[in-house]
């Protein structure tokens, strides 16, 4: 086993400058138990918001290795460049097959994991303490992608994956530079559901989720009290206690709970809590949760069992019906647009970090039936793009092939028509430009092929498991045709089909005739020939105004400019009788 710590030094600058303030908000996870589900199901579902996710899906080929062999530790391995060779491990006679992108997700023995990074408030004595501890003084060299890989390798279960990791972390140390900080994970297998929480160095906890509750981490760490002497529900880091008290974190003698969250990842920010929140709300109303509590349950009991349906809806949330609604107000302009830039503490105001935002690479919900044959049990249901205009289809790790266009395009390249990115990011774009009435031929296009995928998968699964005891290779044939005949008809619809035509259509229509002149009034008559050379004219607010308007602005969630600019727009609306004005 050897391990080169020295070699990364390089690495942390540049990972440090390129990711950490991306990275830290980047990912909004769920982990849903068997019973919390309505059809006995267990449920993991990722947006991943990384702004530098760019690492297409692929699929890792099974492979035998000869006794002896080793493994490469890599750090950052899921880039195009191919990551860092930092040390090595021993390698399992066997490794699985399983799909990998921007983060490995799911196995061939289906087992699957998504992954939301945490960070630590260094604005208080403990949480700098514990972030130069944690994360500054860190040799771990096993990082989030890693750890996941190796899972992924080698993992039957979700118990095993949570040891894996574990153990690797337990003898490497886990690494924080690369991903921006610690880690939460959800790992599923279709009859257990857990928590996984890597906090650096040596230190992780795990906590096995109620089969009738779900979980929801949105980048702050969330394992709270744990019993370490409950085998059957936690696991943990041998020296997770002793660490904490020889940091002078934790006093065993001064009668407090040991709340691992408190002690090795001190944050509260609001863009983590309300997601937490809003979650719980849409599943749980009855519970009526504030939005406004700086923690949240750990986990939570649905009002009604939760379909496919449901956790879709939940990752392409924007807050619609809130007080936090993206749609609403002065920044989502004319359209109600929740597609933006997050804006976190602009002077004169800011708006929410929701569960859906512009920047998601992709969307995998991996939904695992423990009823069917191992290689059957894990379906993937991806899409790429923000989910809430992007379309979701099911694949599954046997497959003996992926179509070629989910393997397709470079998120820093051009744009290219035979990527499935590309294809859902157009489509994105589109909606931008006039979401509110886009977004309803999205809905058109999409739901009625999601109603047909979410009642014929089981029945085409249902009919592999039979095919599956006569015929495997027959069995993965039908599920590659199934899954790549519905991705390629998404593909098509999506890229060609009716939501662009309806889009276009709209805008041909909206653009046609001439164009509409402003009719204002002014103080003379207007030339036969316009020079089209406008004037300047400068003013000066009161403060006592200029804090009215500010106060706007933030109780609308928008930034000083654009609630002036919407006073402006109606201002020229009032005067002309016209409200197609474009400013």
């Amino acid at each position: 086993m050897k391990r080169h710590r020295q070699s990364v030094a390089w690495l942390l600058v540049v990972m440090v400058i390129l990711q950490w303030g991306p990275v830290l908000d980047a990912c909004t996870i769920l982990g849903v138990g068997r019973r919390a589900m309505a059809d006995g199901t267990t449920v993991i579902s990722h947006n991943d918001d990384s702004t530098v996710a760019n690492f297409p899906l692929r699929i890792v080929p099974a492979q035998d290795w000869p006794e002896g062999a080793t493994r490469n530790i890599v750090a950052n391995a899921h880039t195009l460049e191919g990551g860092n060779v930092l040390g090595t491990m021993p390698q399992a006679r066997h490794t699985y097959r399983y799909f990998s992108s921007r983060y490995s997700f799911m196995n061939e023995k289906g087992v699957a994991i998504a992954e939301s990074t945490f960070g630590i408030d260094s604005s208080t004595e403990l949480g700098k303490k514990v972030q130069k501890v944690m994360y500054t003084d860190n040799e771990g060299i096993i990082d989030c992608w890693m750890a996941q890989d190796v899972a992924m390798e080698r993992a039957a279960t979700a118990r095993d994956a949570v040891q894996i990791m574990g153990k690797v972390v337990d003898e490497f140390g886990f690494m924080t530079e690369t991903g921006g900080g610690g880690e939460t994970m959800t790992v599923t297998d279709g009859t257990e559901t857990w928590v996984a929480e890597f906090y650096g160095r040596e230190i992780w906890a795990a906590v096995r989720i109620p089969e009738d509750h779900v979980f929801v981490a949105a980048n702050r760490a969330r394992i709270e009290t744990i019993d370490l002497a409950d085998k059957a529900n936690v696991m943990a880091s041998p020296k997770i206690v002793s660490f904490a008290v020889e940091q002078g974190w934790f006093d065993p003698k001064a009668g407090k709970p040991f709340v691992v969250h408190e002690i090795f990842a001190p944050d509260d920010p609001v863009t983590s809590s309300r997601r937490e929140w809003r979650v719980y709300d849409l599943i749980a109303p009855s519970l009526k949760l504030p939005p406004d509590l700086p923690r949240y349950p750990f986990s939570v009991k649905p009002d009604r069992p939760l379909t496919l349906e449901d956790i879709r809806k939940i990752q392409a949330d924007y807050y619609e019906g809130t007080p936090y609604d993206m749609t609403k107000g002065p920044a989502a302009g004319p359209w109600g647009s929740p597609i933006r830039y997050v804006n976190r503490g602009a002077k004169g105001g800011s708006w929410e970090r929701s569960i859906n935002v512009m920047r998601t690479y992709y969307l995998h919900i991996g939904q695992v039936n423990a009823s069917l044959p191992e290689p059957l049990r894990g379906t993937s249901w991806f899409a790429y793009g923000a989910p809430a205009t992007s379309y979701l289809t099911p694949l599954w790790p046997i497959m003996a092939e992926l179509p070629a266009f989910l393997g397709r395009g470079d998120r820093y390249g051009v744009f290219d028509r035979e990527s499935a990115f590309w294809t859902s990011i157009y489509v994105q774009q589109m909606a931008e430009l006039h979401y509110s009435e886009a977004i309803k031929h999205v809905s058109v296009a999409r739901e009625p092929r999601l109603r047909m995928l979410y009642e014929s998968t089981p029945a085409i699964l249902q009919l592999a498991a039979q095919t599956y005891a006569k015929d495997p290779e027959a069995a993965i044939n039908l599920i590659t045709q199934f899954g790549s005949g519905n991705a390629a008809a998404w593909q098509r619809e999506w890229l060609r089909g009716s939501v662009l035509d309806a889009q276009a259509a709209y805008w041909k229509k909206a653009l046609s005739g001439e164009l509409p002149v402003l009719d204002l009034p002014t103080d003379f008559p207007r030339p036969a020939l316009q020079s089209f050379r406008g004037a300047e004219h400068r003013l000066r607010l009161s403060r006592r105004l200029t804090e009215q308007l500010e106060a706007v602005a933030r109780r609308e969630g928008a930034t000083l400019f654009m609630t002036l600019l919407a006073a402006f727009q109606t201002l020229l609306a009032r005067y002309s009788g016209q409200d197609d004005i474009l400013v």
